[in-house]
C-alpha cells in the first residue's frame, strides 16, 4: 500500500513530467486589442487594423507527441498540432513551458500559436532541415532556405504569449573579425568553418555562396540543384516569413538570434505587432529586427528591438523586381517602441521600388543606434517615398546622424565606408529622370530630442531628383560633433531647431533650392556652400 507521500509524488509526477497535459487554456485573442486612440491624430486616412480572432479550441503540442527536453526534434508534432486545429476550424496550439527543439514550423489559417511563459523554442542548426524554396529576399526574387517560422497565403493567424523563439543564427551567419574582440574571434575559430579576408563562414559552401553575390546577398550564376544545395549554408533564412497573409498578430513573444533578418512580413494586409521583443547580437550580419515589406494597414506598438542591422525598416521591393510587383508599403503606424541598437532606429529603404506612403511614427526611443531616422535609396530603384510623418522621438548617443537622407546608398552601414568611397560613388554623370529614379518627398519631422550625435543632420539627395518638401521643426540636438548639411534638396523648411555642434557651422547649404530657416529663405544652386547660423 502506498503511503501519503508516495501518492503525493505520483500526483506531482503526473502533472510535471508531461507538465504539459495540465496546461490551462490560453486566453483568447480579442478583437481591437489596440486602442482606437492610436488612429485619432493621424495626418492621413487609413482603415482601422483588424486583429484575428479564434474559436474556443485549444490543443497542446504534447498531445501530438512533443517532448520539451531540448533534445527531441518536435517538427512533426508541432506541425501536426497546427494542422489538426486548422482542420477543426481554428483555435489555439499551445506550446507549454519547456525547451522545444524543432525544424521549420508552418502556420495555417485560423491558428494562434500560443506560447506559455518559460516556453523556449529552439530551431535546429541542421541546415538540411530547411528546404531551399523560391522566395523574395532583399527585394529580389531568388531562392533561400525555408524560414523557421513561415506562412504563405494564410488568414487569421497569430503567434502570442510569453515564449521565446531562438533561430540559432550564430550557426548560419558569417562574422567579421573586426566586430569581435580577440577572445571572441578565437572562440569563433574553434567552431570550425573557413576564414577569408577576416570573415568567418560556417563552411566552404557558405563562402562559395558569398562569392556568387554581386547584388547584395542574392547569388548569381547558381543554376543546378546540386549547386544550390552546395551553397545551402549561405542561403540563410529570415527567422519569420509571412507572405501574402491577412489579419496577422504577433503579440508578447520574443524572437532572437535570427540567421538573417528576424521578422519579414511581405505583401501582408492588416498586421499587428504588439509588445514583441527582438534581440539580435550587434555584430549579426544582416541582423535586421523588422522588415515590413509591401504591407498595407499595419500597427507596430510597444515593441523592443535590439538589432545587428536596421531595427524598424519599411521596404517595398528592389529595382525592376520591386517595380514589377508594384506593391507600396502603406498605412503604417509605428508608436511607443524602443530600439536598443541598430544601424538605424526607424528606416525607409533602401529597397523601396514599389513606393512607401502614409507612414506615422511617434513616441519612439532610440538608444545608441548608428543613425536615428534613416532614409536611404540609390539610382536604379525607382519608387516614390511620400507622406511620412514623424514626431516625438527621443535619442541618445547616436554616433552618426540622428536624421539622414542618403540617396547614394552603397549597401554598407553608416561609418563603414570611407569619405573617399562615398565621394567616388557620387562622381557619376547625372542621368536623366526615368522610372529608375527614386523620389523622396513630403516628409514631416517634429519634436525630436537627441543628446550626443555625430553630424546633426545630412540631406544628400540626387541632383536629378532632389529631396523635396521636407519640414523639420522643434528639434534639439546637443553634443553633436558637426552641424547640418543640406545638399541636393528643394523645399526644406527648418523651424525652431537648436544644434549644439562642437565644430564647424551649424548649417551648411549647397546645391539646394528654397531652403527656409526660421522664416528666412535661402537658395544655393552652385557648388559653393552657404553657411548659416541657426
Amino acid at each position: 500500500m502506498m503511503n501519503t507521500f508516495q501518492k503525493s509524488m505520483m500526483m506531482l509526477t503526473v502533472c510535471t513530467l508531461p507538465l504539459f497535459s495540465c496546461t490551462t487554456p490560453a486566453p483568447q485573442v480579442e478583437e481591437a486589442i489596440i486602442s482606437s486612440e492610436v488612429y485619432k491624430a493621424l495626418p492621413f486616412e487609413m482603415p482601422q487594423v483588424v486583429q484575428p480572432t479564434f474559436p474556443n479550441l485549444s490543443l497542446s503540442i504534447v498531445d501530438f507527441g512533443a517532448k520539451g527536453d531540448g533534445v527531441t526534434l518536435n517538427t512533426e508534432a508541432i506541425n501536426n498540432a497546427i494542422k489538426a486545429v486548422n482542420e477543426k476550424g481554428g483555435g489555439q496550439v499551445i506550446i507549454p513551458a519547456g525547451t522545444w527543439l524543432t525544424g521549420p514550423i508552418e502556420l495555417l489559417s485560423n491558428v494562434n500559436l500560443y506560447t506559455e511563459k518559460n516556453a523556449l523554442i529552439i530551431f535546429t542548426d541542421d541546415f538540411s532541415a530547411y528546404p531551399i524554396i523560391d522566395t523574395s529576399f532583399e527585394g529580389l526574387e531568388t531562392r533561400r532556405c525555408q524560414s523557421p517560422l513561415s506562412a504563405r497565403g494564410q488568414e487569421n493567424i497569430a503567434i502570442t504569449g510569453e515564449g521565446v523563439f531562438d533561430g540559432r543564427g550564430d550557426s548560419w551567419r558569417p562574422v567579421k573579425k573586426g566586430k569581435l574582440t580577440e577572445s571572441q574571434w578565437k572562440n569563433q575559430l574553434k567552431k570550425g568553418g573557413v576564414v577569408e579576408n577576416d570573415v568567418w563562414y560556417p563552411n566552404e559552401g557558405s563562402l562559395k555562396g558569398a562569392k556568387a553575390c554581386k547584388n547584395f546577398n542574392v547569388p548569381e550564376g547558381i543554376e543546378t540543384e546540386e549547386e544550390w544545395n552546395e551553397i545551402r549554408a549561405w542561403l540563410r533564412p529570415v527567422l519569420l516569413s509571412f507572405v501574402k497573409c491577412k489579419k496577422v498578430l504577433l503579440q508578447g513573444v520574443t524572437f532572437k538570434n535570427s540567421p538573417c533578418w528576424c521578422l519579414h512580413p511581405l505583401s501582408c494586409d492588416h498586421i499587428t505587432l504588439d509588445k514583441v521583443k527582438v534581440f539580435n547580437p550587434w555584430y549579426s550580419q544582416n541582423g535586421d529586427a523588422l522588415d515590413l515589406e509591401s504591407c498595407s494597414n499595419a500597427l507596430i506598438t510597444s515593441c523592443i528591438f535590439d538589432a545587428g542591422d536596421d531595427a524598424i525598416c519599411i521596404k517595398s521591393g528592389k529595382d525592376e523586381d520591386g517595380r514589377r510587383r508594384g506593391e507600396p508599403c502603406q498605412n503604417v503606424i509605428v508608436t511607443d517602441n524602443i530600439v536598443l541598437h541598430g544601424h538605424g532606429g526607424f528606416v525607409v529603404g533602401s529597397e523601396m521600388s514599389g513606393g512607401v506612403k502614409n507612414i506615422y511614427v511617434s513616441n519612439c526611443t532610440f538608444l545608441g543606434t548608428d543613425v536615428g531616422l534613416r532614409f536611404k535609396s540609390t539610382r536604379g530603384r525607382g519608387g516614390v517615398v511620400e507622406s511620412i510623418y514623424i514626431n516625438r522621438i527621443n535619442m541618445i548617443d547616436i554616433p552618426h546622424e540622428p536624421l539622414l537622407f542618403d540617396l547614394f546608398y552603397g549597401g554598407k552601414g553608416a561609418g563603414e565606408e570611407t569619405e573617399e568611397e562615398i565621394a567616388e560613388r557620387m562622381k557619376a554623370n547625372v542621368p536623366p529622370v526615368t522610372e529608375e529614379t527614386p523620389a523622396f518627398r513630403n516628409i514631416h519631422i517634429s519634436d525630436v530630442v537627441c543628446n550626443g550625435a555625430g553630424r546633426a543632420m545630412f540631406f544628400n539627395g540626387l541632383p536629378e531628383m532632389p529631396i523635396d518638401n521636407i519640414s523639420v521643426k522643434n528639434v534639439v540636438i546637443s553634443k553633436a560633433k558637426e552641424g547640418i548639411v543640406i545638399s541636393q534638396a528643394k523645399g526644406v523648411t527648418i523651424d525652431n531647431v537648436t544644434i549644439d555642434a562642437k565644430k564647424g557651422d551649424a548649417l551648411i547649404i549647397r546645391n539646394a533650392q528654397e531652403v527656409k530657416v526660421n522664416g528666412q529663405e535661402y537658395n544655393n544652386e552652385t557648388s559653393k556652400a552657404q553657411a548659416i547660423q541657426l
